[in-house]
């Protein structure tokens, strides 16, 4: 009997699929937003959620339990620091799936995938006014000094021909 076998096999071995699963989840982490076919992006959404809901529990175990199935250290740091913190409020349905039409080449159906808390990080505006003026006082203090020394030569040149 299969009770409780639902998974979707995209008519992949276990093996392929689950690095597929793993690579989409890591595109979906660094993106926040991925174009995929309907089938995986709806193959994906279980195994994303899980490991939000591991995000969200933040502990040492859920780490090690996120980085066995991701395998990259900095995609589960972002996915505990950023988007664990940004669903924080939400019980679940973390990923929102919307449907594109069809894939010009195939017909397949296309899907966007995304956080629906996504955390868009700010850049932070550099100084300016502190950049430009550090430049300026260098090039105008060496101007000041190059001529007068050039002034100073041909005074006495002046004063030798006469």
């Amino acid at each position: 009997m299969k009770h409780g076998r639902k998974i979707v096999k995209l008519q992949r071995k276990q093996d392929h699929r689950d690095a597929l699963l793993m690579n989409l989840t890591c595109s979906l982490i660094e993106h926040r937003r991925i174009r995929t076919t309907l089938a995986k992006a709806k193959a994906l959404r279980p195994y994303a959620e899980k490991l939000v809901t591991l995000g969200k529990r933040g502990t040492l175990h859920a780490r090690r339990t996120a980085l066995s199935s991701l395998r990259h250290k900095d995609m589960v740091k972002t996915l505990f620091e950023e988007i664990a913190v940004a669903s924080k409020d939400r019980v679940g349905g973390y990923t929102r799936i919307t449907k594109l039409g069809q894939r010009r080449s195939d017909s397949a159906p296309m899907a966007y995938i995304e956080w629906v808390d996504a955390y868009v990080p700010k850049a932070a505006p550099a100084p300016e006014p502190e950049v430009a003026a550090e430049p300026v006082a260098e090039e105008a203090a060496p101007a000041k000094k190059a001529p007068a020394k050039k002034k100073a030569a041909p005074k006495k040149k002046a004063a030798a021909a006469e």
